[in-house]
This record gives structure tokens, sequence and C-alpha cells, in this order.
């Protein structure tokens, strides 16, 4: 009898369970993500200036920015989801996955989709992140379906 009720309260605090709101995390301290975009690995900036969590689906967070491919400009908006989350003594990651719609302004115009990985070190002695690392991975295709490139882009 005692398992069976450990069990229930086990299972209810993980059904209880909320994911924290990270929202902050994918502004990058106000700095842009850099990478590259296709097979000659052209420079490219991505900058997401706002962020907010999803008070329906705690695990999705709706993002807006902007795109920098040489002097190519875009507005973007778009969403990331949390798929998995790992905690680990001294290193934790989250997994998931990004959709970012670039504004359509034309052929150099399109869609970032793909997956994201975000590791970070927990100091219970300050209570903060240190030594936090994300990186997305994945292409981008333009609107009329001409182009498609991968994409990588980390937080510096």
């Amino acid at each position: 009898m005692k398992k069976l009720l450990l069990l229930l309260i086990l299972i209810s605090n993980f059904a209880l369970a909320q994911m924290p709101n990270i929202s902050n995390v994918w502004l990058n301290n106000s700095k842009p993500y850099t990478g590259t975009i296709g097979n000659s690995k052209e420079g490219i900036k991505l900058k997401i200036n706002t962020s907010e969590q999803n008070k329906k689906n705690d695990q999705e967070y709706f993002v807006s920015g902007y795109s920098l491919v040489d002097k190519t400009y875009s507005k973007l908006e778009g969403n990331l989801t949390i798929t998995k989350y790992k905690d680990g003594k001294k290193k934790s990651t989250v997994y998931g996955e990004y959709e970012f719609a670039e504004e359509n302004k034309g052929k150099h115009s399109g869609i970032f989709k793909g997956k994201f990985i975000y590791t970070f070190n927990w100091n219970k002695t300050t209570e903060k992140i240190e030594a936090q690392y994300i990186e997305f991975i994945g292409n981008w295709k333009s609107y009329d379906e001409t182009l498609d490139f991968k994409t990588r882009l980390k937080n510096q």
C-alpha cells in the first residue's frame, strides 16, 4: 500500500510540474547568434529581440528578431519547443526544435527550421547559470522553394 501511495505521489508531481520560464535564455544577452549558411559556409547572424513563454504550453517560446546574411536583412518570428531535458550533476541539457519565418521580401527570404541544443552548468553557490552554450542546427528554405541551405548557428 505504501508503495502504491508513493507511486501516485510521484506521478502527480510529474503531472503538475511546470517548466521554469527560461525565455531570457533565448535573448542571448542581447548578442546575435552567429554561424554559417549553405555549402559555401557564408556568414549569418540571427538576433532574437523578444522571447515569451507560451501560457498554454510551457515547453514553447514565441520569439521575434532578425537575420542578416551578407547585406540581406530580414525580420523574423517563430517558436522554439523543448522536447527533452536532461538534468546532470554538473551539466544540464535542453533539446528541442525551432522554426523561424522571415518576412516575405522576395527570393532571399524563407523559413529556418531544425533542432537546438542548450547546455549549461548550474552553480549551486551563486544559484546562477554558467557556461551557457546554445546551438541551432537545421535548414533554411526559401518561400519559392528554389533555395535550400543547411544552417548552423551558436551563441557567442
